[in-house]
Parts: structure tokens; C-alpha cells; sequence
């Protein structure tokens, strides 16, 4: 068996010599006139690469369909950069971090629900914006009503009036004042550069805000119940393990994810 095994790999190498050896002697045979060797012009190769059409213009004025799917794959790729800064997840996320920090919980309860929790909260209150989207802008651009383009204007109508009702007057003229933007009569006239980043200061301030009045209460659980170890003597014991159940207990009883939700939901109001 080992030696039919040998014999096998020996055969092996000595067809791979073989065809090296062709494949070596082939430029020198056709060299020399003893072969043809077949040769392809680049026109010929380039008639077998497949066509594509990179032009923008046209009958209806409207991109290609390599443009159409570059725009397409930037969007999908732009998409977390859309979700948290455009939309109402930035304030929901952040104010839950500063719950889970307040609460002492670490990991619990972990990113994950977090996250989704704020996802959906956020599907919830952006849903009459992206319902004027989609009638504004994606259905007529389906039913070729509009171009590309105009499809892309009339999408960012609702979302610049989402951000600019949530956004604080001071932080809007600031970023107006640093483009040397005069004043604009509608808010489909201020640019996107400029509402996108006073929005997401706005919203920080506002969710700063929300977890300071957040973490306080349990700033105070803590601050009882390491008063109490101090008196106690006991100075080994972490205060955090001994308020922990209390903060819990505290939170729960109040209701505080019922009351956390409603109030951030109407906020947005």
C-alpha cells in the first residue's frame, strides 16, 4: 500500500516537471517558428470586457445605472452616520447609558438591548417624518414623477424640519454665523452642513440634562448609604454592593423604564 502510495506522488511530480518544462519551452518554440503560439490584439480584449456606462445625462435626465448603484451602495454605507445623527437615537442612547451608569449595573442591561430598545423608540418617533418621505419623495421617484435629484431634495424637507424644531436657536445661528449664512426665509433653504451639527449639539445638551436628573437620586442613595457603613464602623464594605438592591428597588417601584420612555418619547413633541 505505502508503495503504490510512492509510486503515485512520484507519477505526479514527474507530470508536473512536464508540463513546467512545456509551459517554459513554449515562448522559444514559437520564437523560433516551430509553434504558433495564438495572439489576441487589445482591441479584441477589450471587446470581451463587459461595457460599462459612466455618463450622467440623458432622455430623462437621470443617472446611469452604475451611478445609480454607487449612490445607492454610499447611502448604505452612510447609513449608523444617518440613524444617530439625524435622528431622535442620539438623545434615547446616551440617556440610557447615563440610567445604567446612574443604576451601577455595569452590564446590565447590556448594549445590546440597549441599543435595540433605542432603535425601535426611534423607528416609533420618526415615523410621521419618514411617512412624508416616502410620500414626498421615494413614491413619485418610484413612479418616475422626479429624478434622482429632486427625489433627494424633497427627502431632506421633513428631516430638516424634525432637526430644526429640536434644535436650540443659538446653536443653529452659531453654525449660520460660521459659513456667513444670512438669514433664510424657509427652513428648506438652510443646507444640511449646517443643520445636521447644530442638531447634534442640541441634543447632547438635552440629553446631558436628562441624566443628570437621572443619576442625582441614585447620587443620593449612595451617598445614605455610605454615610450609614461610615457610622457602622464598617469601612471594608464598597458602599456600591450595599445600595445596589436599594437603587433597583427604588427604580422599579417608581415604575422608572415607563417613565423614562414617556418622558423622552414626548419630548420630541
Amino acid at each position: 500500500m505505502i508503495r503504490s502510495i510512492q509510486k503515485i506522488v512520484v507519477r505526479l511530480f514527474a507530470l508536473a516537471g512536464v508540463s513546467s518544462a512545456i509551459v517554459l519551452l513554449l515562448p522559444a518554440a514559437a520564437a523560433a517558428g516551430s509553434l504558433s503560439v495564438p495572439t489576441f490584439s487589445l482591441p479584441v480584449i477589450a471587446q470581451a470586457l463587459p461595457q460599462i456606462d459612466l455618463s450622467i445625462g440623458g432622455e430623462a435626465e437621470d443617472f446611469s445605472l452604475a451611478i445609480q448603484a454607487l449612490i445607492l451602495i454610499t447611502i448604505l454605507s452612510f447609513g449608523p452616520a444617518f440613524i444617530t445623527m439625524m435622528t431622535s437615537f442620539t438623545r434615547i442612547i446616551v440617556v440610557f447609558f447615563f440610567l445604567r451608569m446612574g443604576l451601577g449595573t455595569q452590564q446590565s442591561p447590556p448594549n445590546q438591548v440597549l441599543i435595540g430598545l433605542a432603535l425601535f423608540l426611534t423607528i416609533f418617533i420618526m415615523m410621521p417624518t419618514f411617512n412624508a418621505i416616502n410620500e414626498n419623495a421615494i413614491q413619485p421617484y418610484i413612479e418616475d414623477e422626479m429624478t434622482q435629484a429632486e427625489a433627494l431634495v424633497e427627502a431632506a424637507g421633513p428631516l430638516k424640519e424634525f432637526m430644526v424644531r429640536q434644535t436650540r436657536d443659538e446653536d443653529l445661528l452659531f453654525f449660520m454665523d460660521m459659513v456667513d449664512l444670512e438669514t433664510v426665509q424657509t427652513v428648506e433653504d438652510l443646507p444640511l452642513f449646517v443643520v445636521v451639527p447644530s442638531y447634534v449639539m442640541s441634543e447632547l445638551r438635552i440629553a446631558f440634562q436628562i441624566g443628570f436628573m437621572i443619576y442625582l437620586p441614585f447620587m443620593v442613595i449612595d451617598l445614605v448609604v455610605a454615610s450609614i457603613l461610615l457610622s457602622m464602623g464598617i469601612i471594608f464594605l464598597p458602599p456600591v454592593l450595599v445600595s445596589l438592591p436599594f437603587k433597583i428597588l427604588v427604580f422599579v417601584l417608581t415604575d422608572g423604564w415607563y417613565l423614562l420612555v414617556q418622558s423622552m418619547v414626548r419630548s420630541f413633541n
